[in-house]
């Protein structure tokens, strides 16, 4: 019997993340801040942040299998509704209507700006960390 692997075969777009952090590594190292200032818009935004994830955060960290860094990040999510609702309760207001958007695109954003090295971290280093931020601070 032979002993084969199989080998994960990634979209473009993700060859793309994979390589850039394979030769500039995380977001907090010098040569990624420096190697990241170079690149143009799109591709910032290729590397920075994750669409799918923006929109549906909760269902593609599971997908992805980053669910300790899903769940940790869904407390972080409804830990600041609870300190908004506390404030809101003790102050006896409430936020005005149009801070509503701001904030819940916060938060969808913990997801988005999260993903891409997250995964990256799991399917090269094997990351089982709950630190979603892992790398990044």
């Amino acid at each position: 019997m032979e002993n084969t692997t199989v080998e994960k075969q990634y979209s473009k777009k993700w060859q793309t993340r994979f390589a850039f952090y394979n030769e500039f590594g995380g977001p907090n190292t010098p040569a990624h801040k420096a190697a990241f200032r170079n690149l143009s818009f799109l591709n910032r935004i290729l590397i920075q942040s994750n669409f799918i994830a923006f929109f549906f955060g909760l269902i593609y960290f599971f997908v992805l299998g980053l669910w300790r860094k899903n769940l940790t990040l869904l407390g972080i999510g409804i830990a600041i509704n609870i300190v908004i609702a506390f404030i809101e309760a003790i102050v006896d207001a409430m936020l005005p209507e149009y801070m509503n958007l701001p904030i819940a695109l916060s938060i969808s954003y913990l997801w988005a700006g999260t993903a891409n090295y997250a995964y990256y971290l799991k399917e090269t280093q094997n990351s089982k960390s709950w630190n979603p931020f892992e790398g990044m601070l």
